[in-house]
């Protein structure tokens, strides 16, 4: 183990569109952006296909931005986070146009604005038609191909965080087999989403939590952390992971039916959960529920990337009704952070997918994660700088000085994914912890997650599982239904409130859940 001389006053963990996008607010601070891949490639960003909400119409507002967040939010949004993120939506896109990403354009040359689930207003603003994570990530990582104090180390995976003292201090890196320490006097977490912890998913089947289990081990708070968003329209085809239909195709017009051709439901854009519980019932009663697209006009042209993904599956979707099925799509709790990114743990941020800024709830309003991404990069870039300040002569050349940091406590890493693969795994998470769940099927789930994380221990079990076990035993705790998370033995609401879980409170059986508003 040896300390990399790629040491920077700030590591960033993730080469999504969060990630590159608080390394390039950072700058002229240096920075290492780790990436387990390519720059740009295989992140949930790149697969996003729906845009990015901001109140850019003279008819719209923030405020009623901000309303219809906290209505799809169901009771656990944080208002002043919803406010604030929307308040900045307009100016966000401003500048992602000025950082280079090409949106579509009305003949006039403004913002073309699209209609989402749940949205009273046409806010969404697309890049490629379907394709506008895409274009973002491409336009965020030409930016720092541009920017020297940004190191990029691609094909990296960060294995675990350096504590000093309750503060993380570096990060253990391995690169081709080769593990080393990455000194830094700030972490932010990048991670992106879990959705591939599940049998159906949308996400890259990569994106299995490592953030929250990087976060886990050292202590760090997460919260609610069961609201996982199920999409309702994902092209069920056998491909894995699940190529996604934009909501926006029922923005333009198309309709959910059932086999017989019946609309499955009269408002085919009421919020994400229940569309995705009207879809999982029919199929669960044997039936099937296709999207009927025909009369959407120029589908092609709108939608090249949905049409791209039904021609590779034999479906033409302007004369053929595409099949759908609900799948794991988007996390909206995570680590817990406060309005600055911060974590519970000193020297640790969140951005993106895998914070819980409160600004979701319970139920994310399509579009807003693209948005929280870039807005949230800048919040969390700002708190770095003014702790990097703080520090003054601390900061680069005091770390530069440093003696190499000692190696993680284990002599191995713990594994990204089980030595068996992640077939059970996967199985078990859609069975016992999809869209919906109950107490016999979440127990089931705990204690055989339990039983793998104290068989393998704690130093060693894979990522995924402990995530997974993570998930469910914040899933189990939460004994009513709202947004995303369904419990047919307790189908109504309680009180609004978060729950928040640490690793050690997960691993105690008999421990309550410790219930509160916020950190």
């Amino acid at each position: 183990m040896r300390t990399r001389a790629h040491d920077a006053p700030a590591v960033i963990v993730g080469g999504g569109l969060a990630g590159l996008l608080t390394a390039l607010h950072l700058a002229p601070l240096p920075c290492v952006v780790l990436t387990t891949g390519q720059l740009g490639e295989h992140t949930s960003s790149d697969l996003a296909q729906g845009g990015i909400a901001a109140a850019l119409d003279d008819g719209d507002a923030p405020a009623l931005h901000a309303l219809d967040t906290v209505h799809a939010g169901a009771g656990l949004c944080e208002v002043g986070v919803v406010e604030a993120v929307t308040g900045a939506a307009p100016e966000t896109v401003a500048h992602l146009a000025r950082l280079g990403a090409r949106f579509d354009r009305t003949p006039d040359g403004a913002i073309a604005l699209g209609l989402e689930g749940a949205h009273s207003r046409h806010r969404i603003a697309h890049a490629g038609g379907d394709a506008t994570g895409r274009e973002l990530l491409r336009a965020a990582a030409a930016a720092v191909r541009a920017t020297p104090c940004v190191t990029v180390l691609e094909r990296t995976r960060a294995g675990r965080l350096v504590l000093d003292g309750g503060r993380v201090t570096g990060v253990v890196v391995e690169h081709d087999g080769e593990r080393s320490v990455l000194a830094a006097a700030a972490v932010v977490l990048a991670t992106g989403g879990l959705g591939g912890l599940f049998r159906e998913t949308t996400n890259p089947t990569a994106s299995r939590g490592q953030g929250v289990a990087l976060a886990a081990r050292a202590g760090a708070v997460l919260r609610d952390l069961e609201m996982v968003q199920f999409h309702p329209t994902a092209l069920d085809v056998g491909v894995d992971p699940m190529p996604l239909v934009s909501e926006a195709v029922r923005g333009e017009g198309a309709h959910l039916v059932t086999a017989d051709g019946a609309r499955l439901l009269a408002d085919d854009l009421a919020p994400r959960d229940v569309v995705s519980r009207a879809v999982f019932a029919e199929l669960r009663r044997g039936g099937r529920v296709l999207l009927d697209a025909r009369a959407v006009p120029g589908f092609a042209a709108h939608f090249p990337t949905v049409t791209a993904a039904c021609r590779a599956a034999g479906i033409d979707p302007s004369r053929d009704p595409v099949p759908v099925r609900p799948a794991a799509h988007y996390a909206m709790g995570g680590v817990a952070v406060d309005g600055r990114g911060r974590t519970s743990v000193a020297g640790l941020w969140a951005v993106g997918e895998v914070a819980s800024t409160g600004l979701h709830g319970a139920n994310r309003l399509a579009s807003n994660s693209l948005l929280e991404a870039a807005v949230c990069a800048g919040w969390v870039s700002a708190d770095v700088h003014a702790a990097a300040a703080g520090r003054s002569a601390r900061t680069a050349d005091a770390l530069a000085a440093q003696p190499p940091l000692p190696p993680a406590a284990s002599p191995t890493l713990p594994a990204a994914v089980p030595r068996d693969g992640t077939a059970s795994l996967r199985a078990l998470m859609s069975a016992c912890v999809g869209v919906l769940r109950d107490g016999p099927g979440l127990a089931a789930a705990v204690e055989e997650l339990r039983e793998r994380v104290t068989t393998a221990g704690l130093d060693a079990v894979d990522d995924a599982t402990l995530t997974a076990f993570l998930l469910a035993a914040s899933a189990q705790r939460r004994e009513e239904s709202r947004g995303a998370h369904t419990r047919t033995d307790y189908p109504d609401p309680a009180a609004p409130a978060h729950t928040t879980l640490t690793l050690a409170e997960a691993l105690e059986p008999t421990r309550l859940a410790h219930e509160r508003s916020s950190l």
